[in-house]
């Protein structure tokens, strides 16, 4: 039988991240991951929380829900939209999603055609990339920065695209760069969104992450007219498996994206989304980000001294102040492509800078280090390995 894939699907290409670590042994240290730290899972909270729910309201888990999410979990998004991240108007909504993707895919449903363009951040996240690519988009990347994108590429994408449907953006520690978008970036990129009609997707999935430095305003708190859809996830702060985020938006365009989640998947889990709503009405969610993050300062500084230690020589980066990522520049001396290969065959599993880019055949020097999903001894020896492989690179 042959089968007749659509436009959008042919050319599409599976994840490079999730085929690197399919095809990899359990002896591979998975710096190619981006996994949260298992010991940043609040097991003991959701252990609690499921025995409560199947005990008292088995019924809730197992029956139906309505497509834009349980309303007391809405209730605590809401608060939390409004009163911790300043991004709820009174002409917004909020509704749920099965994770901060379904965000994507949600809002590509509702505003793009075939042909459309998408303006990214670049490098930006595969899975985005992806997204866009599946409904057909065509993908403009602008060069980003150490404190966001390039300004004046930016204005120059949305003059030469009138096409352009949307702008996609995580401004808050980028994946895979690592980077801060600056407030004074997030202004000018609001303004410039304002000038010439552009949505902003806004996704923030790393927010809670931060290890250093001070909180910058999302760009959802300049927003005065309906601009600018906002992602949020608790893939990085309760557990991603439970496939869980939010999207904060103006009412009529939640509107149109709730009928097009009914053609997804109906509603997301309500035994995940009970879960979500319990942890954060009973739970002491200040002390949890706390842990999280004193988890990940630990591990992205390890990472770092290691690297400033073994790869000093080799690589170029900009430490992080949050994420799970670095993001580094070989020099010229190596092939990038040539140096993932040989560290794979050491046994460190890296992911190569074009799989982020909006062409992947475009040349770079980047590769993308995780530090969240291996252990700390797995940090020590995967770093120390990948400064043998440049030492005694041919």
């Amino acid at each position: 039988m042959e089968y007749k894939i659509s436009g959008g699907l042919a050319s599409l290409k599976p994840s490079i991240i999730r085929e690197i670590l399919k095809n990899t042994g359990g002896s591979v240290i998975p710096f190619a991951a981006g996994n949260p730290a298992p010991d940043a899972f609040p097991v003991d909270d959701v252990r609690e929380i499921l025995g409560e729910l199947m005990e008292n309201n088995p019924v809730l888990a197992l029956q139906y829900g309505v497509t834009e999410g349980y309303a007391p979990l809405i209730a605590e998004l809401e608060k939390m939209c409004r009163d911790r991240y300043n991004v709820l108007s009174d002409s917004d909504s909020v509704i749920v999603t099965s994770g901060a993707q379904q965000v994507m895919s949600l809002l590509s449903h509702t505003l793009l055609n075939p042909g459309d363009t998408v303006i990214c951040e670049e490098p930006a996240f595969i899975g985005a990339l992806n997204c866009f690519r599946a409904f057909g988009a065509k993908l403009v990347g602008v060069p980003l920065e150490a404190d966001g994108m390039n300004i004046e590429a930016l204005e120059n994408a949305f003059k030469s695209e009138p096409n352009a449907k949307f702008l996609y953006t995580i401004p808050n520690f980028q994946n895979p760069a690592g980077s801060t978008t600056s407030f004074e970036k997030r202004k000018a990129i609001y303004a410039l969104a304002k000038k010439y009609g552009i949505i902003i997707l806004e996704d923030n999935p790393y927010g809670e992450t931060r290890v250093a430095g001070e909180d910058i305003p999302a760009i959802k708190t300049m927003d005065d007219c309906g601009l600018v859809v906002y992602s949020g996830s608790f893939s990085k702060i309760v557990a991603p498996g439970i496939r869980v985020g939010f999207v904060c938006a103006n009412k009529e365009l939640i509107a149109k994206m709730t009928v097009v989640k009914q053609t997804q998947d109906v509603h997301t889990p309500l035994t995940s989304q009970y879960i979500v709503y319990k942890w954060l009405h009973d739970y002491d969610y200040e002390a949890h980000i706390a842990k999280i993050r004193d988890i990940y300062r630990r591990k992205l500084n390890l990472m770092c001294d290691l690297i400033d230690e073994e790869l000093g020589d080799y690589v170029e980066y900009v430490r992080p102040q949050g994420g799970l990522f670095v993001w580094c520049k070989l020099d010229d001396r190596f092939d990038m492509l040539t140096f993932v290969r040989k560290a794979s065959e050491a046994g460190v599993s890296i992911v190569p800078g074009s799989a982020f880019l909006c062409d992947e055949s475009k040349s770079t020097q980047y590769v993308r280090l995780n530090f969240s999903t291996p252990t700390d001894e797995g940090i020590v020896k995967g770093v120390k390995i990948l400064g043998e492989v440049a030492r005694n690179y041919r």
